[in-house]
């Protein structure tokens, strides 16, 4: 879950490591760290906090001079977060310097054996004992460092995205990859080495992507070499083209990047129905469906694995699949799905959903899925991820980057591109009627504007923020497909706010949830017209005899609601099965704003990584 970046070339290193790690914030932030080489000394700088503090740290500590270096950005695992256990770590002699994104899991079986052998350790971490090993093998077994890099990460047992150099050959940089992920940019007589492509994009648009278990050895002026850690054996590099662009990643005007992406849901919604939702002519296209549809047909069930949003996003599909195209569902936490060995078949279909691609349990959900023999979709918003190259088949929703750690416009493209898919496969049975088909891909192709007009309220929004940032607990209930929208509501909440929240299905809060609520207890009710409106409305009567404080997210025009609630939010009308595409907008919008008003850091919550890629 930590951010790596390095460079070696022709420019000076360190305002591009630098950007690159304020780019890369968000996938890790309790700490961060420089080491450059001048051509003389390696310098080095770490601390404790932000990038920002490692910048004022910077230039009145080293020499920022060098065309290369390596920096890191750190989500705490082995080791508390401080100034000793931030990275880059050196080797005992000084020579060697590496960053490294994963967990080594036998790192202390490892740093036994070193300590017996004469190394000292001035951190906590499993990096400071992998870069030690490698250091070990170099000398013991006479490797150069490409090599001892190899012999030492077959001896690892984990995961990782390292990137690794020695000062005394400043022109090679070796990095390797195992469950993490590492991407490459080639550039004119330089390169750039990151965990994603932000950090390099306007220097390049070509890039490698490793696969597991490969390393590369870059060096200046000749072309990179690619070996399998295994076996040694040769590996032809696959270049890809970019499809991101500088303006994608910067806030654009906006105080958060989440606020931002809030807003681009209707562009995101669109951009990932473009070119496959031809309402004129009746036809959904998602070609991955379209090349296995006997898989997906003959199926006996399909199984959802994702965790966090993305899980909610699966449970909102649950209800879409089972009610369009009545294929039984169930819908798995990937983070538990291979520890309570299940019941897999050739004969069921696994749909792995994550908005990174790099979910390192959903990832060993598809590899434990595929060892059974069923058929894996991916549904991931990044191109070349891990997730996009390990399963059989799959579709991108074209979110664009989603920098903020709390994922919005992640979860409305997933929803829309599962939608399609139910869709597709609905008609394809014979389980929707021509007429009912039609009216869904008219009602799904008018979305975004409906939830521009949704974005609307957000002045509104604010002014109840207001009323409740201060409350210790929120309760939020949905029924049917916005049951899952008020898990995510909740969710999002307890993200960036740190207000305890839970979301319930409204009828089971006469089962347990009643007895939290008095006058203290702000209760957010998704109450639209579409589905159990009726019930839910003697769901707020109950919590309004008990003096709860309610906040309704209802239809445009809703009445009935509004007599009852202490404030309402109004959604366009929509679809039952659409409307969690507009009702999670007033939540996201409501969660925002409390934090900001707390103080809290927004982008970058407590102990919260974007991509979790570490078990």
């Amino acid at each position: 879950m930590c951010g790596i970046v390095g460079y070696i070339g022709h420019r000076e290193a360190y305002p591009i490591i630098l950007k690159g790690l304020k780019r890369l914030e968000y996938r890790g932030y309790d700490s961060a760290g420089i080491a450059l080489y001048d051509g003389k000394d390696l310098n080095m700088c770490k601390t404790k906090g932000k990038v920002a503090d490692l910048q004022e740290l910077l230039e009145s500590e080293i020499s920022t001079n060098g065309k290369l270096g390596i920096g890191h950005t750190r989500w705490a695992t082995h080791g508390v977060p401080n100034d000793v256990n931030s990275h880059p770590h050196y080797s005992n002699s000084g020579n060697l310097a590496i960053i490294h994104n994963g967990i080594i899991e036998n790192y202390d079986a490892l740093k036994k054996e070193l300590i017996k052998r004469g190394y000292t350790f001035k951190s906590d971490t499993d990096t400071e004992v992998l870069i030690n090993l490698i250091e070990d093998v170099m000398i013991n077994q006479h490797a150069k460092l490409g090599k001892a890099v190899q012999i030492a990460l077959n001896q690892v047992v984990g995961a990782y995205a390292i990137a690794v150099f020695d000062k005394t050959k400043p022109n090679e940089i070796v990095v390797a990859k195992l469950g993490s992920p590492l991407a490459i940019g080639i550039g004119e007589d330089e390169y750039f080495i990151a965990s994603d492509a932000s950090p390099f994009i306007e220097f390049t648009d070509n890039a490698i992507y490793l696969e597991d278990e490969e390393m590369a050895i870059i060096r200046l002026n000749k072309d990179i070499k690619i070996r399998k850690i295994k076996d040694d054996s040769l590996v032809n590099p696959y270049i890809q083209k970019l499809q991101l662009n500088l303006e994608q990643i910067e806030k654009g005007g906006y105080e958060h990047f989440m606020l931002k992406e809030i807003y681009e849901q209707p562009l995101a919604i669109k951009d990932t129905y473009r070119g496959r939702l031809l309402v004129e002519e009746g036809i959904i296209k998602l070609s991955g469906v379209e090349d296995n549809m006997k898989r997906f047909l003959n199926a006996d069930r399909i199984i959802i694995v994702a965790c966090g949003t993305s899980w909610h996003a699966g449970l909102v599909a649950e209800y879409i699949f089972e009610d369009l195209a009545r294929i039984p569902v169930e819908v798995e936490y990937a983070s538990e799905f291979r520890y309570r060995n299940p019941v897999i078949t050739e004969k069921d279909v696994v749909i792995s959903i994550s908005q990174s691609g790099e979910t390192a349990d959903t990832l060993a959900a598809i590899k434990l899925a595929k060892s059974k023999g069923a058929f894996v979709f991916g549904v991931c918003n990044v191109v070349g991820s891990s997730i996009a190259r390990e399963t059989d088949a799959g579709a991108y929703t074209h979110a664009g980057p989603e920098i903020g750690v709390a994922s919005t416009k992640a979860f409305t493209t997933q929803i829309t591109l599962l939608t399609m898919m139910a869709l597709r496969l609905a008609r394809a049975k014979g389980t929707i009627s021509s007429s009912d088909y039609r009216r869904q891909l008219q009602e799904l192709e008018l979305i975004p504007e409906k939830v521009k007009e949704a974005l609307k309220a957000d002045k509104h929004i604010q002014s109840i923020a207001e009323t409740y940032k201060d409350s210790r607990n929120m309760l939020y209930l949905g029924r049917g497909y916005n049951f899952p929208v008020a898990l995510e509501g909740a969710l999002k909440l307890k993200e960036i706010s740190y207000i305890h929240a839970e979301g319930y299905p409204a009828a089971e809060m006469k089962h347990g949830p009643i007895a939290l609520i008095d006058e203290n207890m702000p209760v957010i009710v998704i109450a639209t017209k579409k589905g159990h409106y009726e019930k839910v409305v003697s769901n707020i009567q109950e919590i309004k005899s008990r003096k709860g404080k309610i906040i309704g997210i209802v239809t445009q025009g809703d009445v009935s609601v509004r007599e009852l609630a202490d404030h309402v939010i109004e959604v366009p009308e929509t679809l039952e099965n659409l409307s969690p595409l507009l009702t999670t907008i007033p939540l996201q919008l409501l969660s925002y704003h409390i934090a900001v008003m707390l103080g809290k850091n927004v982008d970058q919550p407590r102990n919260l990584a974007k991509s979790v890629t570490v078990e």
